[in-house]
This record gives C-alpha cells, structure tokens and sequence, in this order.
C-alpha cells in the first residue's frame, strides 16, 4: 500500500495547517488574499455545480460586522475575515431523497482555501457557531444565499505555538467493506 507521507509536500501541508487563533496585526495582501480564494474556486462540487461564494470582509466595518457575530477574542486579531457562502438553489441535490450538497462543496472549497492560505505563510481556523441571521443582515446579503463559515485569515503571531494534532489512528477511521 502506498502511504500517503510518499508525497511529502502534500503530507506536510496537511500536518502544517492549524487552527490559528492569534494573529499577528499585519495586512494581507490583496494578491494572497486572490489566490486562496482562486484555490478554493478550483475545488470539486457534486455536478460541477459551484455553489459557493466567498465574501472578503477587510474594512473596519465589515470586520466589526463578522466580529460582532462571534464573541471571542481571539477571533478579533484576525486582520481580514472571508464569509464562505452557500447558494442552495445553484447545489446539485441528490435524486433519491433530495439531499442538498451545499455544505459539502463549501466545506471542500473551504478546506482548499485553507491549505492555499498555508502554503502561503498565512493562517485560518474555520468558525462555524456565529450568528449567520447578523451576517447576512450586515452585507445585505440576498435570502438565497447562506453564510456557512466564517474564515479568519491572517499571520500567525510570532509567539504562537499551534496545539499539537490529536487525531484518531488509522485503524479507527478505516474500514474494508461491510461493518
């Protein structure tokens, strides 16, 4: 069997991505900030479908926005906020039982996002427990169209040392055919 740590540049990008909650003050580039997003724009969806649109929340009143939707300190450092929206009525649903992929394919484009930002330096944590009613209320955002994440974005603080991963082995998470 071939292992996934035999394409190591993979392997440590996903061992190197963390849930950063301390950021350094710094900009971020508007040109950091295309590419993520870019590597998210390039992620699967079911049907090819795309449901997703990403908001970029730089200002101080759209920071005070999304900040104001999820009390924590820690997510107040984050110099730029991106809002992973979902467009349910673009998503592919599943004929059998109706099953909406929206929140899938976002999560997939979220994740591609969060690796780019990664492999660039930068760092994110998705946030999922905020008040997505005041985020969609504070762009003005249509009622198709569903704030799923929230994506703080920014450079780790210098002091920073992210938590080591605590993740189940493999032997618990696999199976080879029935139960």
């Amino acid at each position: 069997m071939m292992r996934l740590d035999t394409y190591p540049r993979f392997y440590s990008l996903s061992e190197d991505r963390f849930s950063c909650r301390s950021f350094k003050p710094d900009e971020v580039e508007p040109s950091l900030l295309l590419s993520v997003i870019d590597a998210a724009r390039l992620a699967p969806s079911a049907c090819n479908r795309q449901p997703w649109l990403f908001v970029v929340a730089d200002t101080p009143e759209l920071r005070q926005a999304v900040a104001s939707s999820y009390h924590r300190d820690w997510f107040k450092t984050a110099p730029v906020y991106i809002v992973a929206c979902g467009l349910h009525s673009e998503a592919w649903h599943r004929q059998s039982d109706g099953k909406d992929h929206t929140d899938i394919d976002v999560a997939i484009a979220v994740e591609h996002l969060c690796l780019a930002a990664t492999s660039l330096g930068l760092a994110t944590c998705w946030v999922c427990n905020f008040d997505a009613a005041a985020v969609a209320e504070a762009f003005n955002m249509p009622a198709d169209v569903e704030p799923i994440a929230l994506i703080p974005l920014g450079y780790p603080a210098d002091d920073l040392t992210p938590t080591p991963k605590k993740r189940k082995n493999l032997t618990e998470i696999l199976r080879w055919g029935k139960f």
